[in-house]
């Protein structure tokens, strides 16, 4: 199998043996880290134990709680992790595609900030314990907010630039974290620890209630994106080149920053605020299989699902206290960001 080499010196393995490895890899992922816990269940038994229960595999006995630990427990929590994964991934590249620049993602950009103060407010108003679509619906609102604030102050004459758009989102991001904080001190006890959730990001306690919640929105938004992946390819070329050829360029953005924020408000209903899954996944996979968002796109998501899946179980596993995967995600992205932050400031994009 020849390699090419891309602009970073890196091979570029034919896409589709790297997406057929990447499903491996994630289904590998998805029974390990259903398998391990406090309660450690062997690989093999994990898998019988979630093909009987799809209906897949006869009646056969397991040890006491395997069952229930499995399939209550643990597997609504790496599904949701997969989905949130996929999600934020999906969006991140989006952005990273929209704005032609690798340093977008929604969680720097504040559109996490903006989908966590739509949830905030309606966990103040009471609306949270009525219905979680409700929720969702405020998330969303939240996150779109902040999605067109930052789109209009970092935009100009058609393009972004890195310096514009990680100001505007530092920006905008503060501002809704001012407002949340302003919110906290008039809520109740039990809201308060609903409002650190959104700002912590953690699966625990994950239901298959959040992943039908979830897999709807998130699923339904990959495909309208990948949809539009020639377009985000055209916009690559930027502003003129885009219209020359017949876009619309102003309606293609607007409708791809509006199924992202969707997802991203999702995203974060059932996990709260987490950074850098959409920044980190989709650079990296850029770096491998090149800028074709044809290719880019579900490569992506498949490591945003795997990414997410293996930073949960080292938040639940690795130490002795379980640690939010928001904080995991933090911890290897924000070094990650210094250096491309670092990179752009030597190669003279910013500063």
């Amino acid at each position: 199998m020849k390699l090419k080499k891309s602009r970073a010196g890196l091979p570029h393995i034919k896409t589709p043996f790297i997406m057929y490895g990447l499903i491996v890899v994630l289904l590998f992922s998805l029974i390990l880290a259903s398998a391990l816990g406090e309660v450690n269940i062997p690989f093999i038994q994990t898998i019988r134990i979630i093909l009987k229960n799809w209906g897949l595999l006869g009646e056969i006995e397991f040890p006491s709680n395997w069952e229930a630990i499995i399939f209550h427990v643990r597997l609504p929590r790496v599904i949701t992790a997969a989905i949130v994964g996929a999600g934020l991934a999906a969006s991140g590249t989006v952005m990273q595609g929209m704005f032609r620049n690798p340093m977008a993602d929604p969680g720097i950009l504040g559109v996490s900030s903006g989908a966590s103060l739509g949830a905030v407010i309606a966990i103040a108003l009471g609306f949270a314990s009525k219905s979680i679509f409700l929720l969702q619906l405020f998330a969303s609102f939240g996150a779109l907010l902040a999605s067109f604030c930052i789109y209009l102050l970092a935009s100009k004459k058609g393009k972004t630039p890195l310096v514009n758009l990680i100001l505007s989102g530092l920006a905008v991001s503060m501002f809704l974290n001012s407002v949340n904080t302003i919110i906290l001190t008039y809520i109740h006890g039990n809201q308060v620890k609903q409002f650190l959730f959104w700002t912590a990001g953690s699966l625990n306690a994950t239901m298959w209630e959040d992943v039908r919640i979830s897999a709807g929105p998130v699923i339904i938004g990959i495909i309208v994106l990948f949809y539009f992946s020639r377009d985000m390819n055209v916009l690559l070329m930027g502003e003129d080149e885009a219209q020359s050829v017949g876009m619309n360029t102003s309606r293609t953005r607007k409708i791809l920053l509006l199924v992202s924020s969707i997802i991203t408000a999702t995203a974060v209903c059932v996990s709260g605020t987490i950074s850098f899954v959409g920044l980190l996944v989709p650079h990296i996979t850029r770096l491998v299989v090149g800028p074709d968002h044809r290719k880019l796109f579900p490569c992506s998501i498949l490591g945003g699902s795997i990414f997410l899946v293996i930073c949960d179980l080292i938040g639940r596993t690795v130490v002795s206290r379980e640690i939010g995967v928001g904080v995991v995600t933090s911890l290897l992205g924000a070094p990650y960001f210094l250096f491309l932050l670092n990179k752009a400031r030597k190669e003279g994009d910013i500063f």
